[in-house]
């Protein structure tokens, strides 16, 4: 969350003042118009809002499609470990994807992957960074495979023109404290798709069985849990989705001069990008040659560069559980043990993306904030050059 004052306050005394904290049946609709409010800037049918986080958007956008044990899902070897444990959490397979240097799903890689029982491909927009969607959406559509985007590090992206998280059937937003916009946790599934909609809406409330929210209800009703966005989380959001666009502007406007000061650099090269315009600019990422090179540039004094390979918690390497098969709480529901996935492609090793390993460590990232003076700016950008000149003088010294 980058900014956040006075007016989130505000909404926040409304619902407190009105005493009606639950989404059903207030009188101020903050959950049911954040929905709307999402939908209408988005140009989608149909938007839930959920507790849980991006998980559980991604749960619910599984169920939505249908998917269960039997299914593979394809999941990047480069995400937050709630993309592969959300397919988990319904009973199929995650299948791990190499990322190519977009730091998005290799669709080469993909679909070398894909089989007769790949249901889903789940494509993420990490770091605001937008996937090869023209190329995923027809390899997709040509073998019957649905798509579920997450954007939940992508909130307000584009491709092409068009919405991140709107191109697959299914899309997925997280709202939790490190994101573009949020109220502590939350997140949100955006379709175009009634039936999606539908079923994730009554697994998300399991109340749904006694509520005449959806009238009329074309989908069965189905034994859920209990996802619900509170009265407040949605008066915050709808004032956090209100800075939205001021906030991108912003990252855009402050990554655009890294590009345009930086892409002349001798030494410096950006990672591959699909679409630099609908990027969100919420990070700039550079590609070196070799990993001491990286390591360097990212260590240089006022450069504030990390790189994505020493992440704890998002390349696959750190999945622990899902590399070891301990996919469940209880042996008798791990998706791994299951009959029905039993010869489901689920051989998982650290050397299994060799590809992802060699990127992510030659990779450098700078997060940008959209509050950062001119004068930080330039700083940056200044450290950014001094370390691809000091090392390249430290190199022809060395060589000669």
């Amino acid at each position: 969350m980058y900014r956040i004052g006075q007016e989130e306050i505000d909404a926040v005394a409304r619902v407190i003042k009105s005493k009606q904290f639950f989404r059903f049946n207030s009188e101020g609709k903050e959950v049911q118009n954040f929905e709307s409010e999402l939908s209408q800037k988005f140009e989608s049918d149909y938007v839930l809002a959920l507790s849980g986080g991006g998980t559980s958007a991604l749960i619910a956008a599984l169920v939505g499609l249908g998917v269960g044990p039997g299914d593979e899902v394809l999941v990047p070897s480069y995400t937050f470990i709630a993309t592969p444990a959300a397919v988990l959490a319904v009973g199929a397979i995650p299948v791990i994807v190499e990322v190519d240097e977009s730091l998005t799903m290799d669709v080469e890689d993909m679909t070398r992957k894909m089989s007769n029982m790949t249901k889903v491909a789940i494509p993420v927009h990490m770091c605001g960074f937008p996937c090869d969607m023209e190329h995923i959406k027809t390899i997709c559509s040509e073998r019957d495979i649905k798509i579920i985007e997450d954007a939940c590090q992508a909130i307000g992206g584009t491709y092409q023109g068009q919405s991140l998280g709107t191109i697959g059937d299914a899309g997925t937003f997280s709202f939790n404290h490190f994101k573009t916009i949020g109220c502590g946790e939350g997140g949100a599934l955006i379709t175009s798709n009634k039936t999606i909609y539908e079923r994730a809406f009554v697994y998300h409330d399991i109340g749904s069985v006694y509520r005449e929210v959806l009238n009329p209800l074309d989908s069965p009703n189905i034994v859920g849990v209990q996802y619900r966005a509170s009265e407040i989380m949605g008066a915050i959001l709808r004032e956090q989705l209100k800075r939205l666009d001021g906030i991108l502007d912003d990252l855009r406007r402050i990554k655009g001069k890294f590009v345009d000061e930086l892409s002349q650099v001798d030494g410096i090269r950006f990672n591959k990008s699909y679409d630099i315009d609908g990027d969100c600019g919420t990070s700039i990422a550079f590609i070196f040659d070799d990993e001491t090179s990286a390591k360097a540039f990212a260590a240089f004094e006022g450069v504030q560069g990390m790189r994505p390979i020493e992440s704890d918690k998002h390349v696959y390497l750190t999945w622990g559980p899902i590399l070891e098969h301990i996919g469940s709480h209880h042996p008798s529901l791990n998706p791994f043990h299951l009959t029905q996935n039993r010869h489901l492609n689920m051989s998982y090793s650290k050397d299994m993306c060799p590809q992802t390993i060699d990127i992510l460590s030659r990779t450098v990232i700078l997060h940008l904030d959209p509050n950062m003076t001119e004068e930080d700016v330039d700083q940056r950008i200044s450290s950014c050059k001094s370390a691809v000149y000091i090392r390249g003088e430290i190199e022809e010294h060395v060589q000669s």
